[in-house]
């Protein structure tokens, strides 16, 4: 079938496999280009198929040589309907790691569940032995407790008060006042079961509980904190209580995994776009300012250049692993820096309708959402019958 990009509010209800293929290609050309990792072996991606969590598998695999196991929860295709793109961007993964000669296996399915973690801990027995990273990368907006059996839902709203202030619609340009109430204990603690660290603790448990843990094991969450202007409605609201619980669950995994000698940590990462982000108030308009400068500078990074700078530089230097006080691995610095934070303030007020496509950049922001879903690579004819039906082989 011929496949566009079709619309709805901030989702896009198609994705292309050619296109998603040729994002996985791209990011595994940028790994290759960098040189070699010396990084973990065997390697656990928890919310593997978009986003940061497929940058770690690509950096893993192609930088490092290792072997993976992918833990998602993506839509496989039906005739006349595509897949999700995470599950063409798996099926494009599987294929260059099989030329490469390197071993990857995808589990499909809800990865709070406890069912999940079991699959995944049989397979890593069966064919690993035993895994020395485990990347925990989920963004779900909902989860089904495994225990209590409660279906929680997270909601983006501030703490205390009513938050208003600017906002962009990235489709038409339009630039907007988005007015949002404060939630209330109930939103805040659902969001935090949702988003926080339980679950990522619970893998670990489970993990360890298994011997699936290699000796001198690490597992990195990834968190976000962002800038002044987006934080009532992020780092200080519900969004940013579950980044605290997930902040804070790092320091008790660590403690649980003193046996092993391994260690937790989160790593905080740039502002990109993202499914999740761009359904997101205020971080739209944020981040076609933010690239827009960053660009300029010669400072921006997409999903992969940010995974392949935090393995290279952060994680596998043979030196100790630099963090703030507060633990954290920070690859947000550039984005973070005093001047570029400055020059937002600035350009944040002056922001309009008319001037947005001058002072910032909308035409990058909707280019990579695009990408998200396999749609504006160069290479692909997208005039051209595409095979919706593609699989992904270890499924």
């Amino acid at each position: 079938m011929i496949i566009e990009p079709r619309m709805r509010g901030f989702i896009c209800l198609t994705a292309h496999p050619d296109g998603c293929a040729q994002n996985v290609k791209n990011q595994i050309m940028f790994v290759k280009s960098k040189g070699k990792i010396d990084g973990a072996k065997k390697v656990l991606v928890i919310g593997a198929s978009t986003g940061f969590g497929l940058a770690s598998r690509i950096t893993s695999a192609f930088g490092s040589g290792a072997g993976t196991i992918g833990v998602f929860f993506e839509k496989p295709p039906s005739e006349g309907k595509t897949a999700t793109p995470g599950w063409y961007n798996t099926a494009a993964f599987e294929t260059e790691a099989q030329k490469a000669g390197l071993y990857a296996k995808s589990i499909n399915g809800d990865a709070f569940s406890n069912e999940i973690k079991q699959q995944t801990i049989d397979l890593i027995k069966s064919d690993l032995g035993q895994v020395d990273m485990v990347i925990y990368s989920l963004a779900s907006p909902v989860r089904m407790h495994p225990i209590t059996g409660i279906l929680h839902r997270s909601v983006l709203k501030p703490i205390g008060q009513t938050f208003s202030n600017k906002t962009v619609d990235f489709h038409t340009g339009v630039v907007s006042q988005v007015t949002i109430e404060p939630a209330n204990q109930e939103d805040i603690d659902n969001t935090v079961v949702v988003m926080g660290g339980e679950d990522w603790a619970m893998w670990i448990d489970s993990l360890q509980s298994a011997g699936v843990l290699a000796n001198g094991a690490t597992t990195i969450a990834y968190s976000y904190i962002g800038p002044e202007v987006t934080e009532a409605v992020y780092r200080k609201g519900t969004i940013g209580r579950a980044k605290d619980d997930l902040e804070a669950t790092a320091f008790r995994i660590t403690d649980s995994l003193k046996s092993l000698n391994g260690k937790a940590y989160v790593s905080v990462n740039k502002a990109l776009v993202t499914q999740a982000s761009s359904a997101i108030p205020v971080i739209p308009l944020y981040i076609s300012l933010l690239y827009k400068i960053m660009k300029a500078e010669g400072i921006h990074e997409g999903c992969i250049e940010q995974i392949q700078r935090l393995f290279e530089q952060r994680l596998y230097t043979g030196k100790e692993i630099p963090t703030d006080e507060k633990g954290r691995i920070r690859i947000d610095d550039w984005e973070m820096r005093d001047d570029v934070q400055e020059r937002i303030k600035i350009l944040w007020e002056k922001a309009t309708t008319e001037n947005l496509i001058e002072i910032g950049d909308l035409a990058g922001y909707k280019q990579d959402f695009l990408n998200l879903f396999g749609f504006g690579f160069e290479g692909v004819d997208y005039t051209a019958e595409a095979n919706e039906l593609m699989q992904v082989q270890s499924i």
